[in-house]
């Protein structure tokens, strides 16, 4: 049994998608692989077979690795829910909010859980395969780290260091990296990877030999930098797309302050026939077809944010000509009459006008709700499959039953006059008929048939792919302890 550490220079390096790469490779070898984060910090979640919530990363990796996701993958997530405080999940289980001082204070019983679930993954696989978070190199953030080398000297276990070329300065983050370590976290990293390099390698090799000789470690190996290629982000929105016909359906998603879960519009923006915009703040919500409202983590201080823009004149003028508009989680909140806080678990406590457009209101209560859920769309009547992460619970005449769920609830509602839909599900667009059939409903008249599982399986063998052909594997090998 083996633990095998990927830490990274900067946010964004590579260290998701790395672990990613290296459950797949591991996978195909016949080994029994795990992916672990001790503490995440994201508001791009899943829920996992066992009833709890995970960052979104790590479900991906459990796919990589042929497993379905465990809140052992995860058993930290913070969910900032202000520029100061963050909703604390242990163990797949919100346990209240916290203000970064206070949550500094609770770090060793967060390190308690953190090793417990990594105990027992050990129990289960032979390799885990961690993910850090951020830099190791933090000097606020090193006491009490659980995140990074914190958690590596407490499982010594070996690290590897990834830095990302196109970023720029990668020999000063990854030297600079390891400068700021204490010697026995210098110890620990065995190696470095080089992330998203394009050109001739020619040209980098003696920048690879000086790094070689400057810190006496080696170069693991360069992984070019992959177009077209896809993988769930864990926090920050990608706006990423390919050129799109002039045909294309128009769809805008307003980016508030706390969106949440935004993951769910990939499928759409590696739609072939669709045109996603995501619009920020200062921006006008442009022509469109489709208006989707997305999941918030702070849903009313986004919808007073959302009227501080102007966005909801426009979404009334969309409606006027004929535009449709979907509500997803805290969207869906957003289109009722009345938002309840009593207990502030979103902020101060109180109540906050809907927009209206449907008719029901929904109260925040302590209890999330958590469900990975199947069933069928009230749209041609097309399967679809999703998961559930909220706190509010709605009800009202304008909850008719958008989704008929399997396990014999009804979700969400749409309107008398068929403009404005609405539902709970997150991974709506996941499941090629929904997709199909929320596209014709939104204006799009022959749908070209995508299946967005197959593309991320087929991006996630990409990566395993460029493990074998770019990586030392024999090292890496002998790291896994394969």
């Amino acid at each position: 049994m083996t633990t095998l550490m990927v830490q990274g220079t900067t946010s964004d390096a590579g260290k998701s998608t790395l672990v990613t790469a290296l459950c797949r490779w591991v996978r195909r070898q016949g080994v029994s692989v795990a992916p672990f984060k001790p503490q995440n910090m994201a508001l791009n979640s899943a829920v996992t077979a066992d009833g709890g919530e995970i960052g979104r990363a790590q479900a991906v990796q459990a796919q990589a690795a042929g497993l379905a996701p465990h809140t052992d993958m995860n058993p930290v997530l913070l969910k900032p829910n202000s520029d100061m405080g963050a909703q604390v999940i242990i163990h797949g289980r919100a346990i209240g909010n916290m203000q970064a001082l206070t949550y500094h204070g609770y770090k060793p019983v967060a390190m308690a859980a953190v090793l417990e679930s990594h105990a027992r993954l050990l129990e289960r696989h032979q390799l885990v395969l961690v993910e850090g978070a951020g830099s190791p190199a933090e000097i606020n953030l090193r006491a009490g780290d659980i995140a990074n080398m914190g958690f590596a000297e407490a499982v010594d276990c070996p690290v590897i260091l990834i830095a990302d070329i196109d970023k720029g300065g990668v020999f000063a983050h990854l030297v600079g990296t390891l400068e700021l370590l204490s010697p026995s976290e210098q110890a620990r990293i065995q190696g470095f990877v080089i992330n998203r390099f394009r050109g001739d390698i020619a040209l980098l090799k003696p920048g690879l030999d000086w790094l070689e000789q400057r810190t006496g470690k080696p170069v693991l190996g360069v992984l070019p930098y992959l177009m077209d290629f896809h993988l769930e982000a864990e926090d920050a929105v990608d706006t990423r797309q390919q050129a799109k016909d002039a045909q294309a359906l128009r769809v805008v998603v307003p980016v508030l302050p706390r969106i949440s879960n935004h993951t769910d519009f990939d499928p759409l923006r590696l739609h072939p026939q669709v045109q996603l915009t995501f619009v920020g703040p200062g921006q006008a919500i442009p022509p469109s077809d489709l208006v989707i409202l997305p999941g918030s983590k702070s849903v009313r201080a986004d919808l007073a944010r959302l009227r501080e823009q102007g966005w909801d004149a426009a979404i009334t003028r969309h409606l006027r000509y004929g535009g449709k508009l979907l509500g997803i989680c805290g969207g869906l909140q957003m289109l009722g009459r009345q938002i309840h806080d009593p207990h502030g678990l979103e902020g101060a406590a109180g109540s906050s006008e809907g927009l209206g457009l449907l008719d029901f209101e929904t109260l925040l209560e302590p209890e999330k709700q958590l469900r990975n859920v199947r069933g069928r769309l009230c749209l041609e009547q097309a399967d679809v499959s999703g998961y559930e992460i909220h706190a509010g619970v709605s009800r009202g005449p304008g909850l008719n039953g958008a989704v008929q769920l399997d396990d014999g609830r009804s979700d969400g509602g749409l309107s008398a006059d068929g403009q404005v839909l609405s539902t709970y599900l997150h991974g709506l667009f996941e499941q090629p008929s929904a997709l199909a059939a929320l596209l014709r409903w939104a204006g799009l008249h022959e749908v070209q048939t995508v299946d967005y599982q197959a593309l991320r399986e087929r991006d996630i063998d990409r990566l395993a792919d460029q493990v074998e052909l770019h990586l030392d594997t024999e090292k890496l090998r002998a790291l896994c302890g394969l």
